[in-house]
Protein backbone atom coordinates (compact mmCIF):
# COMPACT_ATOMS: atom_id res chain seq x y z
CA UNK A 1 0.00 0.00 0.00
CA UNK A 2 1.19 3.53 -0.95
CA UNK A 3 1.55 5.84 2.12
CA UNK A 4 0.61 8.91 0.31
CA UNK A 5 -2.26 10.89 0.85
CA UNK A 6 -3.89 10.61 -2.77
CA UNK A 7 -6.97 13.17 -2.33
CA UNK A 8 -7.47 13.51 -5.96
CA UNK A 9 -7.65 16.33 -8.42
CA UNK A 10 -8.43 20.19 -7.10
CA UNK A 11 -11.37 21.24 -8.42
CA UNK A 12 -12.87 24.75 -8.47
CA UNK A 13 -16.01 26.40 -9.96
CA UNK A 14 -14.47 29.94 -11.10
CA UNK A 15 -16.85 31.13 -14.06
CA UNK A 16 -14.97 34.00 -15.97
CA UNK A 17 -18.09 35.21 -17.31
CA UNK A 18 -17.05 34.96 -20.70
CA UNK A 19 -20.02 33.89 -23.23
CA UNK A 20 -18.34 30.99 -24.42
CA UNK A 21 -19.95 28.83 -28.08
CA UNK A 22 -18.83 25.99 -30.01
CA UNK A 23 -19.43 26.03 -33.45
CA UNK A 24 -19.19 22.73 -35.35
CA UNK A 25 -17.20 22.68 -38.18
CA UNK A 26 -17.95 21.44 -41.72
CA UNK A 27 -14.82 18.82 -43.12
CA UNK A 28 -14.14 21.30 -45.79
CA UNK A 29 -14.63 24.78 -43.63
CA UNK A 30 -11.76 22.71 -41.09
CA UNK A 31 -9.82 21.82 -43.89
CA UNK A 32 -9.65 25.31 -45.17
CA UNK A 33 -9.30 26.73 -41.98
CA UNK A 34 -6.40 24.17 -41.11
CA UNK A 35 -4.41 24.82 -44.66
CA UNK A 36 -1.12 27.25 -44.80
CA UNK A 37 -3.34 30.08 -46.49
CA UNK A 38 -6.85 30.42 -44.07
CA UNK A 39 -9.22 32.32 -46.15
CA UNK A 40 -10.85 35.26 -44.87
CA UNK A 41 -14.45 34.34 -42.56
CA UNK A 42 -17.04 36.70 -42.94
CA UNK A 43 -20.55 37.31 -41.24
CA UNK A 44 -23.19 38.59 -42.83
CA UNK A 45 -26.89 39.20 -41.96
CA UNK A 46 -29.99 37.18 -43.78
CA UNK A 47 -33.42 36.94 -43.23
CA UNK A 48 -33.47 33.96 -41.01
CA UNK A 49 -30.17 33.62 -39.42
CA UNK A 50 -26.63 34.49 -39.65
CA UNK A 51 -25.02 33.27 -42.45
CA UNK A 52 -20.49 32.56 -42.48
CA UNK A 53 -19.14 32.68 -45.73
CA UNK A 54 -15.92 31.52 -46.71
CA UNK A 55 -14.93 32.44 -50.50
CA UNK A 56 -18.19 30.84 -52.50
CA UNK A 57 -19.33 28.55 -50.14
CA UNK A 58 -21.95 30.05 -47.21
CA UNK A 59 -23.58 28.15 -44.10
CA UNK A 60 -26.15 29.29 -41.84
CA UNK A 61 -25.70 29.43 -38.11
CA UNK A 62 -28.21 27.30 -36.00
CA UNK A 63 -28.44 27.41 -32.18
CA UNK A 64 -29.03 23.37 -31.34
CA UNK A 65 -29.69 22.55 -27.49
CA UNK A 66 -28.13 18.72 -26.12
CA UNK A 67 -29.29 17.35 -23.13
CA UNK A 68 -25.97 17.13 -21.70
CA UNK A 69 -24.00 20.01 -20.64
CA UNK A 70 -20.08 20.47 -21.81
CA UNK A 71 -17.86 21.97 -18.97
CA UNK A 72 -14.85 23.64 -20.15
CA UNK A 73 -12.07 23.43 -17.87
CA UNK A 74 -8.78 25.12 -17.25
CA UNK A 75 -5.45 23.86 -15.74
CA UNK A 76 -4.81 25.90 -12.97
CA UNK A 77 -2.05 25.73 -10.28
CA UNK A 78 -2.80 25.50 -6.67
CA UNK A 79 -0.79 26.33 -3.70
CA UNK A 80 -2.86 24.95 -0.34
CA UNK A 81 -1.93 26.51 2.82
CA UNK A 82 -0.29 23.45 4.70
CA UNK A 83 1.63 23.26 1.26
CA UNK A 84 4.74 24.93 0.07
CA UNK A 85 4.80 23.21 -3.32
CA UNK A 86 1.83 24.43 -5.90
CA UNK A 87 -0.26 21.70 -6.84
CA UNK A 88 -1.89 20.88 -10.16
CA UNK A 89 -5.95 21.92 -9.98
CA UNK A 90 -8.75 22.18 -12.25
CA UNK A 91 -10.96 25.64 -12.67
CA UNK A 92 -14.40 24.98 -14.31
CA UNK A 93 -14.74 27.93 -16.36
CA UNK A 94 -18.04 27.76 -18.12
CA UNK A 95 -20.96 25.36 -18.96
CA UNK A 96 -22.48 25.10 -22.11
CA UNK A 97 -25.62 23.66 -22.80
CA UNK A 98 -26.31 24.20 -26.61
CA UNK A 99 -23.54 24.37 -29.77
CA UNK A 100 -23.55 26.31 -33.05
CA UNK A 101 -24.55 24.23 -35.96
CA UNK A 102 -23.55 25.80 -39.82
CA UNK A 103 -25.97 24.23 -42.05
CA UNK A 104 -25.08 24.79 -45.98
CA UNK A 105 -26.65 27.31 -47.33
CA UNK A 106 -28.29 27.28 -51.12
CA UNK A 107 -26.02 28.86 -53.89
CA UNK A 108 -27.13 32.15 -56.04
CA UNK A 109 -27.69 29.62 -58.97
CA UNK A 110 -31.39 28.92 -59.68
CA UNK A 111 -32.78 25.49 -58.85
CA UNK A 112 -34.81 23.75 -61.72
CA UNK A 113 -37.61 21.97 -61.01
CA UNK A 114 -38.88 19.24 -62.83
CA UNK A 115 -42.87 19.15 -63.34
CA UNK A 116 -44.48 15.95 -63.87
CA UNK A 117 -47.89 15.68 -66.11
CA UNK A 118 -49.88 15.67 -62.87
CA UNK A 119 -48.68 19.39 -62.35
CA UNK A 120 -49.15 19.94 -66.03
CA UNK A 121 -52.64 19.30 -65.98
CA UNK A 122 -53.32 21.30 -62.99
CA UNK A 123 -52.15 24.26 -64.42
CA UNK A 124 -54.26 24.08 -67.61
CA UNK A 125 -56.89 24.03 -65.60
CA UNK A 126 -56.69 27.29 -63.67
Amino acid sequence: MSSQNNSGIPLSHVPDGVGYRLMELPPELLEALESSNPPELRLVPSTTSAVLKCGTRSWGLRQKNTSNALILLRPESITPESAQVPESGLKMISTIHDTIELVPEPTDKPVSTVKGKWHERFAKGR
